[in-house]
Parts: structure tokens; sequence; C-alpha cells
């Protein structure tokens, strides 16, 4: 997840969403298990600007650093 949210930094447009197909929020956190966004973050993403966009994966990418992603088989 990291290294995707690194190269959506170059992107100047249509910055594509970090979304995998793992729609699960967890709990304890508030991000989806998949892609680390928020709901608020997921349900905006459409109407985003790309600076938005981009500002949304650079929080994706330090939730990831502090090591809000999880393997599923290191889940409880």
């Amino acid at each position: 997840m990291i290294e995707r949210a690194v190269a959506a930094r170059g992107v100047v447009q249509d910055v594509p969403s970090p979304c995998i197909s793992v729609c699960r929020m967890e709990t304890l956190s508030g991000f989806c298990e998949g892609c680390l966004r928020t709901i608020d973050e997921i349900a905006a993403w459409r109407t985003m600007d790309d600076a938005g966009k981009r500002a949304v994966w650079r929080a994706v990418e330090l939730r990831a650093q502090a090591g809000f992603l999880v393997a599923a088989e290191d889940r409880p």
C-alpha cells in the first residue's frame, strides 16, 4: 500500500482510487481494512479534485507506515 501511495503522488490527473475491493471498516481504527480510508473519505472520493485525492493517498501512506494495515492472518 505504501508503494501505491508514493506512486499516486506523481499522478497529475485522474488519480486512481486506493480501493482494492476489500471493503470492511475496522471498528477500532475507523479505517477500511483494504484501503485505509475513512468512511468519509470513501464517500467523498468521487467528488474530490485530484489534489484532494492525493491528500487522501498521503493520509493512507501515513496510516500504513503507522501500522494500521494488518494482514488477514494477523487479525484476531
